[in-house]
């Protein structure tokens, strides 16, 4: 059997939009799980959640902080994603991370190479890590960047050009952890838990990962995904969407919505991690991102994954006779996820069902 040939140091994405390519077959989908390419869909009703009215202690909520976590749970448990406002990280910090992306794929293609991924790896600059003959490549460049824990960064992946771009990421992960961390717990809250008795899955060995998106405008919208439609391997995640261009759709109820950005607000969503964990009652949605035909797009995400090595099943306290288990305990679900979707089959209904 062969072995799948990666594309790293093909021709990117942007080159080819920049030189009129029409895009190759392995980016044309052909057929879909989840319906056509849908570039104007109906906005979708994500709840807005101001993080700013919860409390960081276990005391007793006021009404007003009840209200929200009602809130939250419902926008998890139904969409699976919100809008965070009121998490407290600086607008100038937000948009010094939107500068250093769109200063970073500014660059030319040669200096961009100089930290591009190798073959069978996640780390670095480049487009999708091929597994699989049949598998259809996204529209876009990527800057794949492990940040936690600090001792397995690998240097060499990150950018010296813009000067401040480490300093500046670092600050940022740092700032979106906390704010993961606190949502979490107000997620617990929420199902009148123990407050760390999430967090107490992402310890000192918890993987932080951040991953720059830009989307080239393509010629061929309505045939070409930017990212495929997929759920998130992750435990949660937070996306610092584009303010100008849009382009995340988020699928419920059979139908594709698209999600309205809001200026220095966190598009946050559990991962299939935390839906596992939860055992189903927060929601790992099913997400993607179309292209555009004349503009381009940057979105900046940050993933807070459990230590590859720790057991993911769903809390013994979230299973009774009302609510079985729904899932088996499983190690390296990150890399399981990505293996399954990019054969276009949906993970958590690939895991063998939990006796």
């Amino acid at each position: 059997m062969s072995t799948p040939t990666d594309m790293a140091a093909a021709k990117s994405a942007k080159m080819m939009s920049i030189d009129g390519d029409e895009p190759p077959e392995r980016y044309m989908v052909k057929h879909g799980n989840f319906g056509p390419i849908d570039t104007s869909p109906p906005a979708a009703p994500i709840p807005v959640i101001n993080m700013s009215l919860f409390s960081s202690h276990d005391s007793p909520s006021s009404k007003e902080e009840e209200d929200e976590l009602a809130k939250l749970k419902s926008a998890l448990s139904s969409w699976g994603c919100m809008q965070v406002i009121g998490h407290g990280i600086p607008e100038a910090l937000l948009d010094k991370v939107q500068d250093i992306a769109k200063q970073f794929f500014a660059l030319p293609e040669e200096e961009k190479q100089k930290y591009a991924r190798v073959d069978n790896e996640t780390e670095g600059y480049g487009n999708d890590r091929v597994v699989s003959e049949e598998q259809i490549l996204d529209w876009t460049d990527r800057l794949s960047l492990l940040v936690l824990p600090k001792d397995q960064r690998i240097p060499k992946f990150w950018p010296e050009n813009p000067i401040e771009f480490g300093e500046i990421l670092n600050e940022f992960s740092m700032k979106v952890k906390l704010v993961l961390t606190h949502v979490l717990k107000a997620m617990a809250k929420s199902l009148n838990l123990e407050g760390n008795i999430f967090t107490n899955k992402f310890g000192e060995s918890a993987i932080v990962r951040a991953r720059f998106c830009f989307y080239p405008s393509c010629s061929k919208p309505d045939q070409v995904h930017g990212l495929k439609p997929h759920f998130d391997g992750t435990g949660m995640t937070a996306i610092l969407l584009d303010n100008e261009v849009e382009g995340l759709q988020i699928f419920k109820d059979n139908q594709w919505f698209g999600a309205t950005s809001i200026p220095y607000a966190l598009f946050i969503n559990p991962g299939d991690q935390m839906e596992i964990l939860s055992n189903g009652i927060f929601k790992s949605p099913l997400h993607r991102v179309v292209t555009n035909a004349k503009a381009t797009r940057i979105s900046i995400a940050i993933a807070l994954k459990p230590d590859p090595e720790e057991e993911i099943g769903p809390l013994d306290c979230l299973v009774d006779e009302n609510r079985p288990r729904l899932y088996q305990t499983i190690k390296n679900y990150a890399k399981f996820n990505y293996q399954i979707l990019q054969r276009g089959l949906t993970p958590l209904h690939m895991l063998p069902e939990s006796s």
